[in-house]
C-alpha cells in the first residue's frame, strides 16, 4: 500500500481527472436541474487505485478545473461537496476490490440516494430559490434515477469485468 503520492500516482490521477472533466463538461448533457454524464467511469478507476480520500480530492480538483475552463452554471460549493462525496463513495466501494454485482449496485444506489436525491435537490433549492417540494426539482431527478440506476449499475459491473484490475494493482503498488 502506498503511503504517499509519487510521480506515477500523480500522473495517473491527472489523466483520470482530465477524463472526468471531459466526460462531464464536454460530453455530458446538462440542464439547470439535471445532469447526465459518464464521469463515474474514471471516478471508479480512481476509487480502485487511490481509495476514498484521494478519489474525493481528485473529484474536487476535476470540479474546480471544469468550472474554471467550461462553466455551465454559477459556482456553488454544494456541488463541490457532492463531487468529494461521490468520489469518496466510489473509493469506499472499490478501493483494492474487484467490482462485483453487489458493490456495483450498492455504490450506484448510495450515490443516487445521497447525492442525487438528497443533497442535489437541497443545493438546487438553495441556489435557485425554488421550493424543495417543487416538481421542477423532483420530476426529472426521479425519472433519471429510475432509468439511470440500472444502466449505471450494469456499466459499472461491465467495467469491472473488462478492466485488468489485478494486473493494475499489482503493477501500480509494486513499482
Amino acid at each position: 500500500m502506498k503511503k504517499k503520492m509519487d510521480a506515477r500516482s500523480i500522473t495517473t490521477m491527472a489523466l483520470l481527472i482530465a477524463m472526468m472533466v471531459t466526460l462531464t463538461r464536454v460530453l455530458g448533457i446538462e440542464t439547470q436541474f439535471l445532469k447526465v454524464n459518464f464521469s463515474f467511469v474514471p471516478e471508479i478507476i480512481m476509487g480502485m487505485l487511490f481509495g476514498p480520500i484521494w478519489t474525493g480530492v481528485g473529484a474536487v480538483i476535476a470540479d474546480f478545473i471544469g468550472m474554471a475552463l467550461l462553466p455551465k452554471a454559477p459556482f456553488f460549493i454544494g456541488f463541490t461537496i457532492n463531487a468529494f462525496l461521490s468520489g469518496a463513495i466510489y473509493g469506499y466501494f472499490f478501493y483494492k476490490k474487484e467490482i462485483t454485482w453487489k458493490n456495483s449496485i450498492q455504490s450506484v444506489l448510495v450515490n443516487t440516494v445521497v447525492i442525487n436525491l438528497m443533497l442535489t435537490p437541497l443545493w438546487l433549492a438553495m441556489m435557485y430559490h425554488v421550493p424543495l417540494d417543487s416538481w421542477v426539482i423532483w420530476a426529472p431527478r426521479l425519472i433519471k434515477a429510475v432509468i439511470w440506476v440500472p444502466i449505471q449499475s450494469i456499466l459499472t459491473y461491465f467495467l469491472g469485468s473488462v478492466l485488468p484490475y489485478k494486473r493494475w494493482v499489482t503493477h501500480f503498488y509494486t513499482h
